[in-house]
């Protein structure tokens, strides 16, 4: 079958591109060319062979009174042609006659500009009374079509139509030639039988209530009647919404892959158009084709280009393309019957923006939210993509899914194609764990960078303050495992803890405090031991402060604010000038999370002073390795206690009493 579709689609070494743009391109070139030549052909006879223009002065004193004119002939009563006599060219004042082409023929060889057909032959006699022979100069009118003048005005005509042929014709989509206008037709690629999709249900790992949804579309297309005699009708659209690399473009291609029915896909952004009505034009012949073949299923991927809220961002225009095209749309999907076959799907990463009357039952029925992959999930997605991979006996798929916790599909793809890379770097013929786990810190952290760090002082504050962030995470129950500590910079980081962070939904008021503490643990050591801190903490005391506000504003978690939360999940609060609450509020949110930082970094710093030899020997082999690992750790600082703050918080309050 393959050999057959490649034959097919051969054509010979010389033709470059597809048949259809070599026999655009034919007429075009000989269009080109004719009108070169005719372009050539006038600068030719206006500027390079052409007689010359005297003036009324200079034919009388030197031509007409010397007795060296031969003819006059007077053109549409506006030009004379001035002819010489053959016997005179010779003579040296008509020495640049002697390069023209007139000079082997008979003329004309000047012209003048005349008035008035009556001034000129009055001057013309009067001229003649003082030449030095009686014969007078016989004059000829002559009434004939000047087509240099006339393709003179057309040529500025044919410089525009080429102008909008070339933009007409780049605009027009691939393969729809012979109409001009067809820019205003749908771009939408269709997949046939013969043309589906290779990717199936099977090639989409994890996602399995969304395929179980998707697959009943399917197969209400292959088995219509098992449900119709239900009474049962098919969803007219079905919105596929997640965050980006979750696989909902993956998903539309195994519909198009599986079902066995026309399928329609194009981006939202190809109904935009510079135009005004293009889009909404674009939307009516979609539609309108996919009517005419079906059963049929038409996917929109990042529907949010054309689907964005009509109340958003229209301040200053009461009217634009893109509303009228999200109004065709509505009025297409709203629009055809209830069992005429054709299903729209749609995806975005952005439902927030979408416009309400796009949501609501009747166009969009079914919304598919596809979330970022659990650990057994990315256990499916690491097996679909090591197959294709010369994969060594040391691979831990388990320990991989569980080291890419939040990990999309597409970062999966992204880890084992560089996995990969990295195996090839290093001249080997088959991909080892130890390459998934470079990956895995290449894609997180970046490219290792070892020579950005020079100076031996920043070393030491770099290893220092890592350490502090290590010591204070290992003796904290609530903070996710330590896996590794090192101090070569990667991307924009100058060291890094790498932890194994605990797959959970909710978090508690705990968790929290011990994960601003371990964040904090790197400022604090850098205070106990230099007595002074670095610029190093920047990004620390930023994922502090965005975390502290929350728990206070948003999550309610603070006792003197209360159960009280300021978050706006439609995103209105984003547009206004002011803040969704007071200015005494706004004082306390401030004061609550000041102090619940100063707390923590005072809890941090006394945890710190506790342990401050296991703070000197992990720096100090940090210095030496650049990179400590797991069971380092636990050599130095033993396992890891199981220790929280209401425990200790309750042995507290034993020892007061």
């Amino acid at each position: 079958m393959l050999r057959q579709n490649k034959k097919k689609s051969e054509k010979p070494a010389n033709q470059k591109g597809p048949v259809y743009l070599q026999n655009r391109r034919k007429p075009m070139f000989w269009f080109y060319t004719i009108l070169f030549i005719i372009l050539a052909i006038l600068l030719f006879t206006r500027y390079g062979y052409g007689p010359r223009e005297i003036s009324w002065l200079e034919f009388e004193q030197e031509m007409l009174t010397q007795n060296d004119v031969e003819k006059i002939e007077v053109i549409n009563q506006s030009v004379a042609n001035i002819y010489i006599k053959q016997d005179r060219l010779s003579n040296s004042k008509y020495q640049e006659l002697q390069n023209k082409f007139t000079r082997s023929g008979s003329g004309p060889h000047y012209i003048i500009q005349i008035g008035s057909i009556e001034n000129f032959e009055k001057k013309l006699e009067d001229a003649q009374i003082n030449t030095v022979s009686e014969d007078k100069v016989p004059v000829r009118y002559v009434n004939q079509i000047d087509w240099t003048n006339i393709l003179y005005w057309i040529l500025p005509f044919a410089l525009i139509f080429l102008f909008w042929m070339i933009l007409l014709g780049r605009m027009t989509s691939k393969g729809r030639t012979g109409n001009l206008f067809n820019f205003t037709k749908t771009t939408a690629k269709i997949t046939t039988k013969e043309t589906k999709s290779k990717i199936t249900f099977d090639d989409v790992a994890g996602l399995k209530e969304a395929k179980t949804e998707i697959m009943e579309i399917v197969d209400f297309l292959k088995n219509p009647e098992h449900y119709t005699k239900l009474g049962a009708k098919i969803p007219r659209g079905v919105m596929l919404v997640g965050p980006p690399g979750t696989g909902k473009t993956l998903l539309a291609k195994a519909v198009a892959g599986e079902a066995k029915v026309p399928f329609f896909f194009l981006s939202g952004s190809e109904f935009v158009e510079m135009f005004v009505g293009v889009g909404a034009s674009r939307v009516r012949d979609l539609f309108k084709k996919a009517k005419e073949n079906t059963p049929s299923i038409i996917f929109i991927d990042e529907i949010d280009a054309v689907g964005r809220s009509r109340n958003r961002g229209n301040f200053f225009q009461s009217n634009d393309e893109r509303e009228n095209t999200l109004n065709q749309l509505l009025a297409e999907l709203d629009g055809f019957g209830v069992n005429t076959g054709v299903i729209v799907l749609a995806a975005t990463n952005r439902a927030d923006i979408l416009d309400k009357a796009l949501l609501r039952p009747g166009r969009f029925d079914r919304h598919i939210y596809l979330e970022l992959p659990s650990k057994e999930e990315r256990i499916e997605i690491f097996k679909v993509h090591i197959r294709p991979l010369k994969k060594a006996k040391d691979i831990n798929i388990d320990e991989l899914s569980a080291l890419c916790p939040g990990f999309s599909g597409a970062d999966i793809a992204n880890i084992c194609n560089e996995a990969a890379l990295i195996a090839a770097r290093k001249k080997r013929n088959q991909v080892h764990q130890e390459d998934f786990l470079m990956a895995r810190d290449r894609i997180v952290g970046g490219l290792e960078r070892k020579n950005k760090i020079t100076s031996s002082k920043e070393k030491e504050i770099i290893a220092y303050h890592e350490a502090g962030h290590a010591v204070a995470s290992w003796h904290l129950r609530h903070v996710d495992s330590l896996m590794k500590v090192s101090i070569i910079p990667r991307g924009k980081s100058l060291g890094s803890a790498w932890y194994l962070p605990e797959e959970r939904q909710i978090v508690t008021k705990s968790q929290f405090i011990d994960q601003i503490c371990a964040t904090l643990g790197g400022r604090v050591a850098e205070e106990i031991i230099f007595g002074d801190v670095s610029s190093g903490a920047l990004d620390d005391l930023e994922k502090v402060t965005k975390q502290a506000y929350s728990m206070v504003a948003y999550f309610g978690l603070d006792k003197e604010i209360g159960p009280i939360s300021f978050y706006d999940s439609t995103g209105k609060n984003e547009q206004q000038l002011v803040k969704p609450y007071s200015e005494d509020m706004a004082q306390k949110i401030d004061k609550e999370v000041h102090n619940l930082i100063t707390s923590s970094y005072e809890r941090t710093k006394k945890l710190l002073l506790d342990h401050r030899e296991e703070l000197e020997s992990l720096t100090q082999l940090l210095i030496e390795k650049e990179v400590v690992e797991k069971h380092e750790l636990e050599r130095i600082m033993g396992k890891r206690k199981k220790s929280s703050y209401r425990e200790e918080k309750q042995h507290k309050e034993k020892q007061h009493q």
